[in-house]
């Protein structure tokens, strides 16, 4: 499964460009893509920024865990690593957005301030 979203663009919609690109000699993959379908384990939903795992999480919770670090797009990956548990993501704007199991997505713009994991298997 897929996900695009307003400001942002699925990691295999990246993957698949990026094959497409490679075919006729262009740009490789970008590092934030590979880095986080590289270093992200279940059961955790992890970010990553420009490549670097900067947070991982694994609890599900009644709430929103804040996000200190405040971290904000571009180059900013969020990777739902788990089974049957779909994560939600807020910015700063209080947009939020569902990423169901086994998903990621890349934050072109805007700033994140908190993440839930829930136990719902769809959003």
């Amino acid at each position: 499964m897929t996900l695009a979203m307003a400001g942002g663009v699925s990691v295999a919609t990246q993957t698949a460009a990026s094959a497409s690109a490679s075919a006729s000699a262009s740009a490789p993959t970008p590092a934030p893509v590979r880095a986080a379908a590289d270093t992200c384990s279940y059961p955790y939903v992890c970010l990553f920024k420009n490549g670097t795992r900067i947070g991982q999480f694994q609890d599900v919770t009644s709430g929103f865990q804040d996000l200190p670090s405040r971290p904000s797009g571009p180059n900013l990956v969020v990777q739902n690593t788990r089974n049957d548990d779909v994560a939600y993501i807020r910015r700063a704007n209080g947009i939020t957005t569902c990423l169901p199991p086994k998903t990621s997505i890349g934050i072109v713009s805007g700033t994140l301030t908190g993440i839930r994991i829930d136990s719902r298997s769809t959003c």
